[in-house]
């Protein structure tokens, strides 16, 4: 994945949900595991816009990609019946 940021600790968006962090100069502490905190293995880490995905990558980095439809899915909607309209006309779907 060409171009995506792992999420890091130092981030404004960053949130521990235990509360446990402690900034100490240049490296960020994690009171609940005792050791340094690791976004990409910890539980607790979080995003405040909701953005970090699986493995620690920040999703702010990373672009959507959208799926086409074919023309012919998209201008002919279908209607599915059930009950008596099925009943009265015979066919699941009408076109």
């Amino acid at each position: 994945m060409a171009g995506t940021k792992h999420c890091f600790p130092k981030c404004r968006l960053f949130k521990c949900l235990k509360r446990a962090v402690i900034y100490q100069g240049n490296r960020v502490w994690c009171r609940w595991t005792d050791e340094e905190c690791n976004v990409t293995n910890c539980s607790y880490a979080t995003c405040v816009k909701r953005r970090l995905l699986p493995g620690g990558i920040c999703g702010e980095s990373v672009k959507r990609r959208t799926v086409e439809k074919r023309p012919e899915e998209a201008l002919i909607p279908s209607v599915r019946l059930k009950g008596k309209a099925l009943r009265k006309i015979g066919e699941k779907e009408i076109y």
